[in-house]
């Protein structure tokens, strides 16, 4: 099959992240469209079967994290978003953990649409911060 181009990919990423339509094809939600993208933590990768509480963080105090849904939260560029800022979860008030994975849901349920490698593994210990750094970055497959 063949592949899509640069700008269909950014097309995508654009409408999905930042809630951009593409001309002529699809439109973002017109009555109730998600103003926002949930992250989470992993532990390991969740995987393209698996979902937002597959092998998620457990650390105490953990809770997943909101990001606006628009160019403000993110940029979108042929086949990568990145994350226009850091994304800072709660601290850890207990357990430890290393972290490798990040996942974006819609934020319903536990419906995951993508996932991704965090480049430094984080290691979680009571007092961390857990931190996506801006520039974060997801690639279309």
């Amino acid at each position: 099959m063949a592949g899509k181009s640069d700008a269909f990919e950014t097309a995508v990423n654009a409408l999905f992240f930042t809630a951009v339509a593409i001309a002529d094809v699809a439109d973002d939600d017109q009555s109730t469209p998600a103003t926002t993208l949930t992250f989470g933590l992993h532990v390991g990768d969740p995987g393209d079967s698996g979902d937002m509480a597959t092998t998620p963080a457990t650390y105490g105090s953990y809770a997943r994290q909101t990001v606006s849904r628009s160019g403000s939260g993110f940029t979108a560029s042929g086949a990568t978003v990145s994350l226009d800022a850091d994304l800072d979860f709660p601290e850890a008030s207990s357990g430890s953990e290393t972290l490798t994975h990040f996942s974006v849901g819609t934020g319903v349920g536990d419906n995951m649409m993508y996932s991704g490698t965090i480049t430094s593994p984080i290691v979680v210990v009571t007092g961390v911060t857990p931190r996506l750094n801006s520039g974060t970055i997801l690639t279309e497959d």
